[in-house]
């Protein structure tokens, strides 16, 4: 199942069901709700949300990058991170704060 998050200032931002559900827990949101709005009062807080969370994945990131030097021996890559998940919905939420509408999902 997909998680699409829409707002008239841009493009759809459509995400898997279990990493649009993390990404609504960042934004405050119950991620149980169908459907739901991040209204043009909570997009402030919500950027702010998603900026902090994404500055905390970097900093665990960097943390196991750093683990990960000292045992050469682990395989590389690890997949796509909260970082890149994230960055397409924040810049969705930018686009609506400056324009001023909301965004939505399910509906």
């Amino acid at each position: 199942m997909l998680i699409v998050f829409k707002s008239s200032a841009s493009g759809d931002v459509i995400m898997f069901e279990k990493n649009g559900k993390e990404m609504l827990g960042v934004l405050g949101k119950d991620p149980a709700d169908a459907t739901g709005i991040v209204t043009v009062e909570q997009l402030p807080g919500a950027i702010a949300a998603v900026k902090a969370a994404i500055e905390a994945d970097k900093a665990r990131a960097a943390e196991a990058r750093h683990d990960e030097a000292a045992d050469e021996a682990r395989p590389s890559g690890g997949g796509v991170s909260f970082f890149q998940r994230a960055v397409p919905l924040l810049e969705l939420l930018e686009r609506a704060l400056k324009d001023k509408v909301p965004v939505t999902w399910g509906v």
